[in-house]
């Protein structure tokens, strides 16, 4: 390969690197927001009689 070609190479090569860190976002993530409880509530005394002996 010829010296010009190399530099053409890496300067493609940077240029897009470059481009992606600093270029708008691409992402698709859907939007975030409050979000409903929906799991157990944490019972002391349940879990207290697991623990005994």
């Amino acid at each position: 390969m010829s010296i010009p070609k190399v530099v053409d190479g890496l300067m493609d090569y940077f240029s897009g690197a470059v481009s992606r860190i600093f270029g708008l976002s691409d992402d698709a993530y859907p939007s975030t927001g409050l979000q409903p409880f929906s799991g157990n509530i944490y019972d002391k005394k349940h879990d207290k009689k697991h623990f005994e002996r």
